[in-house]
């Protein structure tokens, strides 16, 4: 029975040391210009020292237009020059001291880039995103700008390579570009892009093909995939398994399952509007759960899905979310129901709980977000308030990524710190880098 410390030995040939991944979490710490900093290599240098075999970054964008939040990193298609270069190997450098690999996430926000980074995002479709009055309607894709950005994924894996990435993973899920290609109601197109499942999965497969091509048969691609969206009309999970066996010929290293989108957060382990979930039937149904429950008795949110999809699957898969004891890491590896555990959250406090877990210090990780909640009853993370559930939400998710920014900066992280208190820090600090991202970009067109 595989064991967490085993090594794994991916199709391309490469090895992981163990069992155990970071899974990609975006860290926000990139500077003005969307480059690699130095809190980079901080961030990365202890969760390589921290026992993981795998990290993966959090998404780097193909498009600095169009970006996830102020602080990506992002790679455009102009070739990079010797400075990025130099801060992309440093963090490559940082990233792999403990003998891990490092994959580099590439990624495209499509319609989930918030108004104070673009005002014009790009999707399949015209489709708004209708989230805290926060995003856009986007503008549907050309294309030529779909042939265009499958091509900008593939040389930014071809960068990643040369920076001294070990391996790179391509996001597919979460309602992000390719996701939302996936996805029946976000693509809406009715040329080769859009319509049958086929010509909807069309762009992932294309990039997939692409990436290869640019990266050699032996370097670990990734594709990070929605075992379902959870929202009426969406991406089911009967359309997941038909991809995955497209995926198969594809020759992809390593299968991420994961699900839900902005909409239907269900990878923070949520359900969004009530009449928004796939299966809805009416007011009279019963209000659906807003914290979902293990699933069948384990920790992992997609379990149950990695079950089915496992089925199907030639490539090693890893899951990812809720994982918390060292028992329901070795169940899901010795039902087989995943070859990789994926560990986010919990790393964002202690950043070497996986070399503890593996010498058998502990057996379980904290659970941060039991005790995180806006207050009681109507404030509570299950209210049906659908504000305050949102500040939950997103106050929860906050208060995690103002704990990497710490990490970042060598310090400790801030248990003390509230949902609401997180939610303000977080909306401030993406605000303030906002700006300067936007006044950097005026310099820029300025001096040109």
């Amino acid at each position: 029975m595989p064991q967490l410390s085993d090594a794994l030995v991916l199709p391309c040939g490469a090895v992981l040391p163990n069992r155990l991944c970071k899974s990609a979490m975006t860290e926000g710490v990139a500077d003005e210009h969307l480059r690699p900093t130095s809190r980079h290599e901080v961030l990365y240098r202890q969760w390589s020292e921290g026992g993981c075999g795998l990290l993966i970054t959090g998404n780097v964008q193909i498009d600095r237009r169009v970006l996830e939040r102020p602080g990506n990193v992002a790679i455009d298609p102009a070739p990079t020059d010797a400075e990025m270069m130099r801060r992309l190997k440093a963090w490559a450098k940082a990233g792999t001291v403990g003998g891990n690999h490092l994959w580099m996430q590439i990624s495209h926000a499509g319609r989930q880039s918030p108004m104070y980074v673009t005002m014009e995002p790009l999707a399949p479709s015209a489709v708004q995103l209708k989230l805290l009055a926060n995003y856009a309607k986007p503008r549907a894709l050309r294309e030529d700008e779909i042939l265009d950005f499958i091509q900008r994924y593939a040389r930014v894996a071809a960068t990643a390579r040369e920076a001294g990435f070990t391996g790179v993973q391509i996001h597919g899920a979460h309602g992000y570009l390719l996701s939302s290609f996936l996805s029946g109601v976000t693509n809406l197109r009715t040329d080769a892009w859009g319509g049958s499942l086929q010509n909807r999965a069309r762009m992932l497969l294309e990039t997939i093909k692409a990436t290869r091509k640019a990266v050699g048969p032996d370097f670990p691609i990734s594709v990070k995939l929605n075992s379902a969206d959870f929202q009426k009309g969406g991406f089911t999970n009967e359309e997941c398994l038909q991809v995955v066996e497209w995926l198969n010929e594809a020759g992809i290293d390593l299968l991420e399952v994961s699900g839900g989108s902005y909409e239907q957060p269900r990878l923070l382990g949520y359900e969004g509007k009530a009449k928004d979930v796939a299966g809805y039937r009416g007011p009279d149904q019963a209000e659906p759960q807003k914290q979902l429950e293990s699933t069948r008795k384990r920790e992992a949110y997609f379990l149950e899905y990695a079950t089915a999809i496992r089925r199907v699957a030639k490539m090693p898969m890893l899951v990812t979310g809720g994982f918390r004891t060292r028992e329901g890491m070795d169940e899901a590896l010795r039902s087989g129901d995943c070859d990789v555990v994926g560990l986010g959250r919990p790393l964002c406090g202690e950043t070497d709980l996986a070399k503890r877990l593996l010498d058998g210090a502990i057996r379980e990780l904290p659970r941060y977000e039991k005790n995180m909640q806006l207050g009681p009853g109507i404030f509570a993370p299950t209210t049906k308030v659908h504000l305050f559930r949102l500040i939950n939400v997103f106050g929860q998710q906050g208060w995690y990524y103002l704990q990497l920014l710490r990490l970042a900066d060598g310090l400790k992280p801030n248990f003390k710190l509230g949902v609401f208190g997180a939610f303000v820090g977080y909306l401030t600090d993406e605000y303030k880098k906002a700006w300067r991202m936007h006044r950097a970009r005026r310099a820029a067109a300025k001096a040109a």
